[in-house]
């Protein structure tokens, strides 16, 4: 989080908390290894997402589409998560003491977030937003959902993401990444990918290379439309 917001959180009698779609030991891992100074909690079943849709505090977006997590944790069983139920995706829920809503915001999954998987609001918009409504008379109407919110970061172009999945599966199917070394070492397959066709077209009689392409586009054609269908991409409306 930005430097000093929770601490302003818990100055004003608050608290945070991190609810993950993982089970406890899960959640308590990455608790862990991200250093985290507040708790998380593991929700496989939704119980807690659950009661905040029930109560009008939040409807997030669920995904039961697990191919994709379950085929690039395979060979790391210790992480392989545990969604019976799917994940939910991200959202940020501010409440009152009695309830009351004092900031909300969900995630919408999209082909440009990569599914999800990138742009949250900064800590320190969340603060000043619910800041505002701390300020505001109890009887104040629950705050509205935040559609405008600045986000920390932005995905690249889908086209781009899908050929880095690609090149971490060794150009046969689509990995997902556990590292940002991953994510270095699939940049680097990808341009000496792309190097050894451009080589291959420049040097060799245009037949061999043609066919040998062909053939590896139709394998890997519907992996690509597996991965899209993977990655939710969820409309928004217009207006």
């Amino acid at each position: 989080m930005n430097a000093g917001v929770a601490e302003k959180v818990r100055a004003a009698g608050g608290e945070i908390y991190a609810i993950s779609s993982e089970p406890q030991s899960l959640a308590d891992r990455a608790c862990a290894s991200w250093s985290l100074d507040f708790e998380a909690i593991g929700d496989p079943h939704h119980e807690i997402a659950g009661v905040c849709r029930e109560r009008g505090w939040l409807d997030l977006i669920v995904n039961q589409r697990l191919g994709f997590i379950e085929s690039s944790t395979a060979a790391s069983p210790d992480w392989s998560p545990s969604h019976p139920k799917g994940f939910f995706q991200p959202g940020v829920l501010g409440l009152r003491a009695d309830g009351g809503v004092l900031y909300r915001w969900r995630g919408v999954p999209t082909h440009s977030n990569m599914g999800g998987a990138m742009g949250r609001p900064t800590a320190r918009h969340v603060w000043s937003s619910v800041e505002t409504a701390l300020g505001a008379s109890q009887e104040a109407i629950d705050a509205p959902l935040d559609e405008k919110a600045p986000l920390d970061g932005k995905g690249i172009p889908w086209p781009i993401f899908v050929s880095l999945l690609i090149a971490n599966g060794w150009f046969l199917r689509g990995r997902g990444f556990e590292s940002m070394q991953q994510i270095g070492l699939s940049v680097v397959r990808l341009l000496g990918f792309v190097a050894l066709w451009l080589a291959a077209f420049l040097w060799l009689p245009v037949l061999p290379p043609t066919i040998a392409f062909a053939l590896w586009l139709g394998y890997i054609f519907p992996k690509v439309r597996w991965l899209s269908e993977e990655f939710q991409n969820v409309p928004t409306p217009r207006g």
